[in-house]
């Protein structure tokens, strides 16, 4: 097994902060010596998702689909993160205007 193989397997097992932490180094480094793969930003995006940095996960998500425009799994998870990142960022009551209500649409 290549070094990776050996680092996406350990991505893909991290659980623990420690973990996904040490894998994220792991899958940066790789990267900058192998910066075409795209398995690798999306196996740094998986991790960046995994502690909600959801800005560096979508950057990454973003070069998966400039590498691969077909990868449907990376546009699926940017769309996930959008939906997330706007009912997050929406303060309900903030505005007693119930048209605009983002619960209703």
């Amino acid at each position: 097994m290549g070094e990776k193989e050996k680092i996406l397997k350990e991505a893909d097992r991290a659980a623990s902060y420690k973990e996904v932490e040490a894998a994220l180094a792991a899958l940066s480094e790789l990267i900058e010596k192998m910066p075409g793969h795209e398995d690798l930003f999306y196996a740094r995006a998986e991790l960046y998702y995994k502690l909600n940095q959801y800005g560096q996960a979508i950057n990454d998500y973003m070069r998966v689909l400039s590498i691969n425009p077909d990868n449907k799994e990376a546009a699926g998870k940017i769309d996930i993160i959008k939906t997330i990142l706007r009912f997050h960022n929406t303060d309900i009551y903030a505005n007693p205007n119930t048209d605009m209500d983002p619960w209703l649409e």
